[in-house]
């Protein structure tokens, strides 16, 4: 398949084209695509002053990077200049970043351009972006429904075909399901191989950044990009591959299908899609086999413990005193941290703040923390022991494709159920990516590749196998 990524960086390099010029049909797509509120904010200055250095590099022969001239979309939880960083929340609505997160300091070094920032689901916390304090992202396929989330506008930014890659973050599962919805291909690289610094932290242990973009290949030199160790996360301790652009396959694989994936609460149709892309790969030579992870059932549980516990820690510094918020109703300090919270997180926010205070409260954290992290480690082993015989394994993304906007959102259990088949993987800190796997009448869904750890290449490499086999 073309990759969207390497014809702009020839044609910039070339003088075929200029970055401006790319740059301002981005940033026009962007502007047109208001009803679908993909963009919490455009960095219109900034994005044009650094396409135009770009070009006038290319006039004088100077080098230029391997993502020269190449528009992005970062998830509005990026700390990043040009506009306020604000998670999609009435918290951090005014704040603008000292500095810049790592992963967007790697990608402007090599010559991409942030046209603006995506809509997500309200630091993070969602799986379909209508909880985002600025209104919800919709659904690229179908303006009525979802798009995903929390990374679901970056995910309809690929999809509207407005940049040809996006940054997202993956906790649980949002950069894949967003991925599998609007039918594009994301990417949750395994824990510590990207730096989280200078992203707005929802749960420490499982946080991811990864791309979203049209193909593996694109998806494989995004992570070229950003990978690697920086000195500013102390989770890094992963030596990076001297590349992730994905190779075709030329060695059959020994691949293990999750049974609990494919059984009940699964769309009847989505089973039908995942069921094809499994005889794609017989066809194509590789060995696939049901295997079974006896309490992968147990992951939704233990992540509905675990990260509420991480949540209510991190947000812990939304005080109205540091930065932030700060409600003007307030008449004393007391008043100030109650009223500031209070008039700043969303209900979700509130919501996952009060699991996480009970699960660590003196009295339940034996009885639910601590039983959660045990439970965690017998997911993780039944991950390990499964890789002893498989090379990778794969599932759908999600139960069925996008749902209905608003069909979820009085009925937390119901969406919380959508992330029962990502949730396991980002627990395990595993690498995993969602591929496009046909559609559901008009809405697409997505097959998930799963690999052991730092087996991100291996992972893409059978994803862009897949592109190549359609």
């Amino acid at each position: 398949m073309k990759s969207a990524i390497e014809s702009i960086v020839n044609d910039v390099r070339s003088g075929k084209r200029k970055a401006l010029n790319i740059v301002s049909e981005a940033l026009k797509k962007a502007e047109e695509s208001t009803a679908h509120n993909v963009f919490v904010s455009l960095t219109r200055e900034r994005a044009l002053t650094r396409a135009a250095e770009i070009d006038e590099r290319v006039a004088k022969g100077e080098a230029v990077g391997a993502l020269a001239g190449v528009p992005f979309a970062a998830k509005d939880n990026f700390l990043i200049f040009g506009s306020a960083t604000t998670a999609a929340s009435n918290i951090l609505k005014h704040f603008e970043a000292p500095y810049q997160s790592t992963a967007i300091e790697r990608l402007e070094a090599a010559g991409a351009i942030c046209i603006g920032k995506a809509n997500l689901d309200a630091f993070a916390h969602g799986s379909s972006t209508e909880n985002s304090d600025f209104g919800p992202t919709k659904n690229p396929h179908d303006a009525t429904r979802v798009p995903g989330g929390s990374s679901g506008g970056s995910a309809a930014a690929v999809a509207l075909n407005i940049v040809p890659f996006a940054i997202g973050t993956d906790t649980g599962g949002s950069i894949r399901l967003p991925a599998s919805y609007c039918g594009v291909v994301g990417l949750k690289p395994t824990y510590g191989l990207v730096s989280r610094y200078g992203v707005v932290a929802m749960a420490s242990s499982t946080d991811v950044v990864g791309p979203l973009a049209h193909t593996a290949y694109d998806a494989g030199i995004v992570l070229d990009v950003i990978a690697g160790k920086d000195a500013f996360d102390s989770m890094m301790y992963l030596e990076r591959e001297a590349s992730y652009v994905p190779a075709v396959n030329s060695e059959p694989l020994k691949i293990g299908v999750v049974k609990e994936y494919m059984g009940e609460g699964l769309n009847d149709e989505t089973k039908k899609r995942i069921e094809a892309q499994i005889e794609k790969l017989k066809a194509a030579g590789h060995s696939v086999e049901e295997v079974s992870l006896p309490n992968v059932d147990l992951a939704l549980a233990i992540y509905y413990v675990v990260v509420p516990a991480e949540i209510s820690s991190n947000l812990a510094r939304y005080d109205g005193i540091k930065y932030g918020h700060s409600s003007p109703h307030a008449t004393s300090l007391d008043e100030v941290y109650k009223k500031s919270r209070s008039e700043g997180f969303n209900a979700e926010n509130k919501r996952r703040i009060m699991i996480g205070n009970y699960v660590l409260s003196s009295g339940y954290y034996d009885a639910y923390y601590r039983k959660a992290q045990t439970a965690r480690t017998l997911l993780i082993r039944d991950f390990k022991k499964a890789f002893e015989t498989y090379d990778l394994l794969i599932g759908p993304t999600g139960p069925g494709p996008a749902f209905k906007l608003g069909q979820n959102v009085a009925d937390p259990l119901q969406m919380y159920l959508v992330d029962i088949m990502t949730v396991s993987i980002s627990l395990a800190g595993l690498p995993a990516v969602s591929v496009p796997a046909g559609k559901v009448g008009d809405l697409p869904v997505g097959l998930q590749i799963i690999g052991e750890r730092c087996a991100d290449k291996q992972v893409l490499s059978l994803a862009h196998q897949l592109e190549e086999l359609a």
